[in-house]
């Protein structure tokens, strides 16, 4: 639970700049209005993608060589000493070019046991990607509809009769994050270990006014991801974790990703340390429960399986090419809409940041970073036991800058940091 001029962290980085829970549940102050917008009138904006002839082809990204696996070394290994981190595990895939995976450091500082690929984490707001893509599959069999206002399916929400699904995955619903509440960064950090309801986090959004008028501009906010679980479970009749595990993880073969109902946490995995901390100091938030996060951030998982993840969540089509979201819902979850943040855009929790579609993820003690490039179908993932920021930023977004520009120098992965909490 991060603590940032008295609030919970946000964790997207686009959020650092855009996901991070922020206990700040992960996934940034990015955020501007969309420009010539009246007051009140929702807005859709895409950002076009960029055609595939400006898009660098395979041969232009290096081969991942002894000298490229060199650079990357010195890069990851000065990022940990500058920045302190305790464990990194890096994955980096690109079919034809190699691949380098990598682990350094430790797992956990008390006894020294060295960081490895296998160990699972918390993996934050990359849980987002999951819960959305619940929903697009209920969207899919025409059980709910993107432009249904959230009132229909869930009471109580100011101005749900005018918000749509839509624009709460996209995050331009309006709503108050209530990880940047005060009494409820105050009540967390008391008792880190409490589980909450979805019930009792929302209490602390909906006390506040709506920020702006539902499609008026980008603001990430955890709220909306609790509001989508809510929906998927009444209309998925299950609850919302084993919802994703028979309709998303299954099929994926994604046997080392769960979605816990408490704070327990699958072996092997590693010790996370945090200074989102009722007095600042840091912690090791290994064993807090995450149930605050719930929908936007509670999920676990490995690098084995969101290498398998971040191809398939931005293609939607799964390991076997049966299809996960049917291409049309898909090319629609895939329009970004401009955020302030130059070259990143936001879809339907999902990020398009220079090319890389993915997200990424802090929760206190823990952060990643799951993304593809398409033309060059290029994967890589960043896990990290730890969440503490460095000159505001977040450190896997500095390891995903460092990385990217080494690998693939067409497409560096850049996420300014928030100058604010979030």
């Amino acid at each position: 639970m991060a603590r940032v001029c008295g609030r919970l962290r946000k964790g997207a980085a686009i959020v650092a700049a855009v996901g991070a829970l922020g206990l700040p549940i992960a996934a940034g102050a990015v955020w501007g209005a969309v420009r010539g917008a009246e007051e009140g009138e929702p807005v859709t904006v895409a950002v076009p993608h960029m055609p595939s002839s400006t898009w660098p082809s395979v041969g232009e990204t290096p081969v991942l060589g002894p000298d490229v696996q060199r650079q990357l070394d010195a890069a990851v290994q000065g990022i940990m000493r500058e920045v302190h981190v305790p464990g990194v595990t890096v994955g980096l895939w690109t079919p034809g070019k190699g691949s380098y995976v990598r682990s350094f450091g430790v797992a956990d500082k008390d006894n020294g046991r060295p960081m490895a690929p296998d160990l699972r984490m918390r993996i934050g707001s990359e849980t987002k990607t999951f819960t959305v893509t619940a929903l697009l599959q209920l969207a899919d069999r025409g059980r709910v509809g993107l432009d249904d206002p959230i009132g229909k399916y869930v009471d109580g929400v100011p101005g749900g009769n005018r918000i749509t699904l839509r624009q709460l995955a996209g995050m331009r619903s309006g709503l108050f994050d209530y990880a940047d509440d005060e009494a409820f960064f105050r009540a967390l950090t008391s008792d880190p270990r409490r589980s909450l309801t979805p019930r009792e986090v929302l209490d602390h959004s909906f006390k506040h006014p709506v920020l702006f008028p539902p499609g008026r501009r980008f603001d990430y906010s955890n709220t909306n991801l609790v509001l989508l679980g809510l929906v998927v479970e009444k209309v998925g009749g299950l609850p919302l974790g084993e919802f994703i595990q028979r309709n998303i993880l299954h099929p994926a073969g994604l046997d080392h990703t769960g979605f816990p109902v408490d704070a327990s946490f699958p072996d092997p995995h590693a010790r996370g340390y945090t200074d989102q901390t009722a007095g600042g100091k840091v912690e090791d938030a290994t064993d807090w429960n995450p149930s605050w996060a719930w929908a936007a951030g509670a999920m676990i998982s490995d690098l084995r399986d969101l290498r398998v993840w971040a191809r398939t969540v931005a293609t939607g089509t799964l390991p076997d090419g049966t299809v996960l979201i049917r291409p049309a819902l898909q090319r629609q979850r895939l329009i970004a809409s401009p955020t302030s943040a130059p070259g990143v855009g936001y879809g339907l929790g999902i990020f398009d940041v220079q090319g890389w579609i993915g997200h990424n993820g802090s929760l206190p003690g823990y952060e990643c970073l799951t993304v593809y490039l398409p033309p060059a179908r290029t994967t890589l993932v960043v896990l990290l036991n730890t969440d503490i920021r460095h000159d505001g930023q977040q450190p896997s977004a500095i390891f995903g800058e460092a990385i990217t520009k080494i690998a693939t120098p067409g497409h560096v992965l850049s996420l300014p940091a928030r100058p604010s909490a979030g």
